[in-house]
């Protein structure tokens, strides 16, 4: 056989086997699908709350409506769905200054969090707006074996613990993402000793990748990206926040001006794709999970190194796969921009950005701006040379780029097949 026929015979040999997880991933996607149904019937939504507002935004019974039906969906007292919130670390970031004042502690679980969150932690008490500006501590617990250091943890919390914060994602690290399960586990400890203290989840790329969201889990408040899973591909931008009645107010007051909230804060023109998005939501991440075990599958099958691998549980969006150099990353990273629908004649290359330590490189030729349940890769170059995949709005692109990457690797002596 000829290179294409071995990429074609592997990726069939690879759907077969996938089957019964594909299979599992239905009946998850199906569960999810259940509860957004359920919400937009008792909730009535009519084609009157699409038409959105503008200026103050005073009355947008569409918009206040969206926000009851993620409360209900994600099992919250109370919602903040805006277009104003304009990405997932904005989100977290207003969950953090609006919660936090001089003198607490943010004490995060689940190691240090990814780059883009460290101009609002700050370094330095220059850093302009940070919580270090601001006078709250900041410290980390790492994970032990890819778990909760529970012990670690419980001897960490001092009287100036005020948050205790989960990113439920693996960003650009390589540990592996944390379940509901694991997430359940740790804050029922915590809350046991501690009762009071606030336990915050960053749950970008994690929304309906399992039947239950971290607010059922016993967090107090989460936050993520309309341009990520609760999106569903369609939404064009905004963000959420969702929790406890009285912490989602304070949230609104940072957002907007104190005394005001929730209540001011045009839609525009955008309710209807954040009603449609999230009512696609539940099917098109489960269609990105499987183009993730597709890849996860495909490269272990080339002696790749996948995480997570194919047979492990999944609990948000990304694949990485680690490549031996810097010139494998940069070629399979490039692939993936050809083989996109959009801006597929541009090549990326490593530059530096800001909100990262190291040159990154991104292949996102999206619809929608930094959509990431589109597919995208991205990754720092830095060793050991691994690419973050992600999104996917139907299988049948993941692959489509598969296809092409795997050529030309091929072609290049990177891989063997």
């Amino acid at each position: 056989m000829n290179n294409e026929e071995k990429i074609c015979s592997i990726i069939e040999q690879a759907e077969e086997v996938l089957q019964p997880y594909y299979k599992k991933n239905k009946d998850i996607a199906y569960q999810n699908f259940k509860k957004v149904m359920t919400a937009f019937t008792n909730h009535s939504v009519t084609e009157s709350d699409f038409s959105g507002t503008t200026g103050y935004g005073y009355d947008d019974v569409g918009r206040d409506k969206l926000e009851e039906i993620y409360r209900d969906v994600f099992k919250a007292e109370d919602a903040l769905v805006r277009t104003q919130i304009i990405s997932g670390t904005h989100a977290i970031s207003l969950v953090l200054l609006s919660l936090l004042k001089h003198g607490d502690e943010l004490l995060y679980i689940t190691g240090t969090p990814y780059d883009t969150l460290e101009k609002v932690i700050g370094t330095t008490e220059d850093d302009i707006g940070s919580l270090k500006e601001m006078g709250v501590e900041f410290n980390t617990v790492d994970l032990k074996d890819d778990q909760f250091d529970t012990k670690s943890i419980l001897s960490s919390i001092t009287e100036k613990t005020k948050m205790i914060g989960i990113q439920r994602s693996r960003g650009y690290s390589h540990r592996k993402s944390m379940n509901v399960g694991q997430i359940e586990a740790v804050i029922q400890t915590i809350k046991e000793k501690h009762p009071n203290i606030i336990v915050f989840v960053d749950n970008c790329y994690g929304e309906f990748a399992e039947t239950r969201e971290p607010l059922e889990a016993g967090a107090d408040i989460m936050a993520g990206s309309l341009i990520k899973n609760p999106g569903g591909g369609i939404a064009k931008m905004g963000g959420y926040v969702a929790g406890r009645e009285k912490l989602v107010e304070r949230v609104s007051y940072r957002l907007t001006v104190p005394g005001v909230g929730k209540e001011m804060g045009a839609s525009l023109n955008a309710l209807t794709d954040m009603y449609q998005g999230f009512f696609m939501a539940p099917h098109t991440v489960m269609e990105s999970i499987n183009g993730a075990l597709l890849m996860s599958y495909v490269f272990e099958k080339l002696n790749m190194k996948p995480s997570p691998r194919y047979t492990e549980e999944r609990t948000d969006l990304i694949q990485s796969v680690s490549f031996n150099n810097e010139e494998e990353m940069i070629t399979f990273t490039q692939m993936i921009q050809k083989a996109s629908p959009v801006n597929a004649r541009f090549m990326p290359i490593p530059d530096l950005i800001p909100g990262y330590q190291n040159p990154v490189i991104m292949a996102a030729g999206t619809f929608v701006q930094g959509a990431s349940l589109e597919l995208s890769a991205d990754g720092p170059i830095r060793a050991p040379y691994t690419v973050y995949a992600q999104g996917g709005l139907h299988i049948e692109h993941v692959k489509y780029a598969l296809e092409m990457s795997l050529t030309e690797l091929s072609e290049k002596n990177m891989i063997e097949l």
